[in-house]
């Protein structure tokens, strides 16, 4: 292993020390361990509160969309692992407002578990909660199963449009059938060209030829769909455009919003390869692209790879995508 750390099990501590004091304007730490990020200062009262969680080692996401438009609070675990019930409790006590709290998140084992008891104990304290889950990732389950699918790049969307509606005011009913519908309209699907090493564990998540890639893989090495040899971008962003369009088919005149992430490795420069050919391929459809996104939004410690995702839009939800959002990583 070979990283720039101090104890590999204080990583994650040490890693939400430096993003509060880095940007104070955004972030403030809080709950048990202070494994909560949260916007400074008290929850604005009468708002529609909106929480996420989830493992360390994918900055941005999640506590990195913590700030105005966007998340109120995030509860934040060990690397690739699910915060615990405690820590979700926290969040969501330091997010609520008064008006209920949303609970959105991605579509794994313990984050669903955990966040499921954290809204018990809430609603005990009588805090309404509700829940959506984001289910994006075309590889990890087919059409028939799509209940199954991890939750990836797609929460951006997500939480981008949720936030916007409950900053909006809209109430908790209104948010979480928002949240819900950016979450159906959103599909995802990656490709890791290296693994990367959890600092707890200290080798790599997975071995992969030099010369080999492998499609679909998850954010935390889950196996893909297929590996094969490393081909060029364009025929790399046709495999992947294939798999989103037959999942959801784009017809002439809709309109589209896509993503274009860096999985941690991979620079600006061939991110912007690839989105000549998602370009390329969505107009010559007939689709306007709305705001699309290329850059580091969803990462995977430092795999070198690409996910796109496609939200499909409709006017309340374009409406509410270019809606003003600030934090220290994304501003509309």
């Amino acid at each position: 292993m070979k990283k720039i750390l101090n104890d590999p099990f204080a990583y994650v501590d040490e890693t939400l020390e430096g993003l509060c004091l880095a940007f104070p304007q955004y972030y403030e730490r809080a709950g048990t361990g202070g494994r909560v990020v949260k916007r400074p200062g008290p929850a604005r009262a009468g708002k529609v509160g909106l929480v996420s969680g989830g493992g360390s080692g994918h900055l941005p996401i999640f506590t990195g969309y913590v700030g105005t438009g966007l998340l109120d609070a995030c509860a934040i675990g060990e690397v690739f692992a699910s915060p615990s019930v405690e820590q979700m409790v926290d969040a969501m006590r330091a997010a609520n407002g008064g008006a209920g709290v949303l609970r959105l998140y991605g579509n794994y084992g313990g984050d669903v578990m955990n966040f499921d008891m954290a809204g018990e104990m809430m609603e005990m304290e009588d805090v309404p909660s509700t829940s959506v889950k984001l289910a994006d990732d075309v590889a990890s389950a087919p059409p028939a199963e799509a209940a199954k699918r991890r939750g990836v790049a797609g929460m951006i969307f997500a939480y981008k449009i949720a936030g916007a509606a409950a900053e909006a005011g809209k109430n908790l009913a209104e948010v979480t059938r928002i949240a819900q519908a950016a979450a159906d309209a959103c599909r995802t699907v990656g490709v890791a060209l290296t693994p990367c090493t959890v600092p707890q564990a200290g080798r790599p998540t997975f071995t992969i030829g030099d010369d080999e890639m492998e499609i679909g893989m998850g954010i935390h090495g889950e196996p893909g769909v297929r590996r094969g040899k490393l081909r060029p971008a364009d025929e790399i962003a046709k495999e992947m455009l294939d798999m989103l369009l037959a999942d959801r088919a784009i017809h002439a005149g809709d309109r589209v919003s896509v993503l274009v992430n860096s999985l941690g490795a991979t620079p600006a420069e061939e991110l912007l390869i690839l989105y000549r050919q998602v370009h390329a391929r969505l107009t010559g459809l007939g689709a306007t692209i709305v705001m699309p996104l290329v850059g580091r939004y969803a990462c995977s410690m430092e795999m070198t790879g690409v996910s796109f995702t496609i939200i499909k839009l409709d006017a309340e939800l374009e409406g509410l995508l270019k809606a003003p959002a600030d934090c220290a990583f994304w501003r509309v």
